[in-house]
């Protein structure tokens, strides 16, 4: 069972940490956007494209009767529906919410926090998860990860 701690080292918590970040940056320094009404809506855009990524990808997690907890031993390997087009859909869909509440609050600069981002769910969670799918599924995970890229 996961420790207090471990519990805060989880996608959701970085992606608030850089949600909060992006945030404050525009709290401390306002006006380091462009103010096109257009980004805003483009932002609304990509927060709900993530949205919906998270949804498919829930919903196939329900349908296979798995964990969607990071760290914890899948009992199936989804690879249908949104797993076709991406291995990673909702760390993908938090880089899309967090680029777009970016570009809704028109903080350019913190448009940096998204590859960190990445880069942060990357080193933590994805690498980890994809050697313990190999280990557990094998060639079957090796195939599949050689069809769908990791993120887009």
């Amino acid at each position: 069972m996961p420790t207090p701690l471990r519990w805060l080292d989880m996608p959701p918590v970085w992606l608030a940490a850089m949600v909060a970040g992006a945030f404050a940056l525009d709290l401390i320094a306002p006006g380091l956007g462009f103010g096109l009404g257009w980004m805003q809506s483009l932002g609304t855009l990509l927060v709900g494209l993530g949205l919906a990524l998270m949804a498919f990808a829930v919903w196939e997690f329900l349908r296979a009767r798995t964990t969607i907890i990071p760290r914890e031993v899948p009992t199936a390997f989804v690879r249908r529906g949104i797993y076709r087009w991406t291995r990673n859909p909702i760390y993908l869909g938090d880089a899309l919410i967090l680029a777009g509440l970016v570009l809704r609050w028109d903080v350019l600069p913190a448009l940096v926090l998204v590859p960190l981002f990445i880069a942060v769910i990357t080193q933590r969670f994805v690498l980890g998860e994809e050697a313990g799918l190999k280990a557990r599924f094998g060639k079957e995970f090796t195939i599949w990860a050689g069809d769908v890229r990791r993120w887009i």
